[in-house]
């Protein structure tokens, strides 16, 4: 299990492959990345913050949940913080299983998580000023089917 927060960019794909090349006994690899985007337009950027320490050992706890509950053979989660710009990557999860269905719906666990959960706070900066993302109600929603 792997699980990192920080500040550089990182290369999904070469975070996949790795990923999948230690994947020992996995059948099935699962992945998806996160994106900042403009929803409303006219977003200049995004700023992620987290307490140090915290952050990792909650996302640790997480993963470790999703491990168990679907008898993973890997999980993985990088999920960066500071200033972010559209279109740049904010997070990737990937899952490894020995079949697909737990593959898929760990990952969904762990991406229901880290949107409505995780110990990250987030500003989005405009030309109008800068305003906190508040929880939203749906990503709330998506997590109590878990």
């Amino acid at each position: 299990m792997d699980i990192r927060v920080q500040e550089a960019a990182f290369d999904v794909g070469a975070e996949l492959n790795s990923f999948t090349a230690r994947a020992a006994g996995a059948g099935a690899v699962v992945s998806f990345s996160g994106l900042v985007r403009d929803v409303n337009g006219g977003l200049r950027a995004m700023t992620i913050e987290h307490y140090p320490g915290m952050t990792e050992k909650a996302l640790t706890e997480i993963a470790q949940q999703a491990v168990t509950r679907w008898a993973l053979a890997d999980a993985f989660v990088v999920h960066r913080y500071g200033q972010l710009k559209v279109g740049e990557l904010i997070m990737m999860v990937a899952t490894a299983a020995p079949h697909r269905a737990d593959a898929f719906a760990a990952a969904e666990f762990l991406m229901d998580y880290l949107k409505s959960r995780a110990p990250f706070w987030k500003k989005e900066e405009t030309g109008n000023g800068a305003d906190w993302v508040a929880a939203k109600d749906a990503d709330e929603d998506a997590l109590k089917r878990w």
